[in-house]
């Protein structure tokens, strides 16, 4: 059975960083493209970003190419996502997604609150 479980969301303020992160389990982590999407308050889901199963390219949107950085340790099966120059628009919640920007699984999320 897939498993993706995220952590390190939490409340932030304008300008602040943080570090998602999401253990993966129940396939071969390293054979698989892997994701960050989220869903801000009132609208449907968006891409974030995408990584390759070796984690040598990656892919963001562009509101947040150059603050959101995506990375993987495929020895940990663990999938990253380093949030920067934090937005209040930014305020959402963050899956991890087996695949990229169609995605076969996704997690249960973690919320990212960013306020003053």
């Amino acid at each position: 059975e897939v498993q993706l479980v995220e952590s390190g969301g939490g409340l932030v303020q304008p300008g602040g960083s943080l570090r998602l992160s999401c253990a993966a389990s129940g396939f071969t982590f390293t054979n698989y493209r892997m994701g960050w999407h989220r869903q801000r308050p009132g609208k449907g889901l968006e891409w974030v970003s995408s990584i390759d199963s070796d984690g040598t390219t990656t892919y963001y949107a562009g509101s947040m190419k150059g603050r959101f950085t995506i990375s993987r340790d495929n020895a940990k099966n663990t999938l990253y996502l380093q949030l920067d120059s934090l937005r209040t628009e930014d305020t959402a919640m963050y899956y991890c997604a087996k695949g990229g920007y169609s995605y076969t699984n996704r997690g249960q999320g973690t919320q990212v609150t960013v306020s003053s």
